[in-house]
């Protein structure tokens, strides 16, 4: 009986996984794998429109993907436990709790082992699954939906990736709608080390019509019940590094900084993870 999990696709081992928006930004190979992801996130002393905040959130995650064929998997991109270390006004909104589940599936639409090209596109729900108190279980749900691109250079010693996505929530009178596009490019020192450059823009097309105007909408862990983020735009870039012995393991090390004045919910953040793959 054959099995109905896939090893991953292993002609694109000498490219590395996107660390930075790790929710929504998908490496577009066919992949079975385990990610660990454990996330440090400083928040600004004031958010939006004046809430007093300041302090940590802690996310230690798991993420997984199976690939069903050569071309189509599944993806799970959100879980884990929320911990809050957060002070000011939002400190007395948020609390530790387990975070929202979302999970979809993505398909390769191009794959060319030549010329080191790939093309997936694919879909996301994410389940009111959280916890209240962490602000996860809110409303009823959204959809992202997303297309993503790799291109090899230099034989192999250089990767470029590039992710455009749509946040759409189900309930827009509770939550914001917002697009992505995200960018990677790595370059190989080594056999096994990679050094990582990211940058990622957040532009919010839509509010909540009926919530509270504090001016904040969550980035990538949240979509908080708040307006006043109508065309907000959010520019944020990493630099990291990776180590990859082999086509199976991967640890990398990755730190965050926004770039424009509307900062969201980011002042800064560290984050480290591990990929077991198949």
């Amino acid at each position: 009986m054959k099995s109905l999990i896939k090893p991953s696709d292993h002609c694109f081992d000498d490219f590395i996984s996107p660390m930075s928006n790790f929710v929504f930004f998908e490496d577009p190979r066919t992949l079975t794998e385990l990610r660990p992801i454990f996330v440090n996130h400083w928040v600004p002393s004031t958010i939006g429109n004046g809430v007093s905040a300041g302090g940590t959130i802690q996310l230690m995650a798991v993420q997984f993907r199976a690939a069903l064929s050569e071309r189509l998997s599944i993806i799970g991109v959100k879980d884990g436990y929320i911990w809050d270390n957060t002070d000011g006004t939002l400190d007395t909104l948020l609390d530790e709790g387990w975070a929202a589940i979302s999970g979809g599936l993505k398909y390769n639409l191009i794959r060319n082992t030549e010329t080191g090209t790939l093309l997936s596109g694919g879909l996301t729900y994410e389940m009111t699954t959280g916890s209240d108190k962490a602000l996860q279980d809110v409303a009823n749900g959204e959809f992202h939906l997303f297309g993503t691109a790799g291109q090899r250079f230099l034989d192999g010693n250089a990767h470029y990736m590039t992710a455009f996505g749509w946040r759409v929530p189900v309930d827009g009178f509770a939550q914001s709608e917002s697009v992505h596009w995200s960018n990677h490019l790595d370059v190989r020192l080594t056999n096994c080390c990679y050094v990582v450059t990211e940058l990622t823009w957040w532009h919010w097309t839509d509010e909540p019509a009926t919530a509270a105007a504090a001016g904040v909408a969550g980035q990538d862990l949240f979509n908080l019940n708040f307006s006043g983020v109508d065309n907000n735009d959010l520019v944020y870039q990493s630099i990291g590094g990776k180590y990859k012995p082999n086509g199976h393991i991967e640890l990398g090390l990755n730190y965050e900084i926004p770039l424009t004045d509307f900062q969201d919910v980011l002042l800064r953040r560290l984050q480290t993870e591990m990929i077991f793959r198949y």
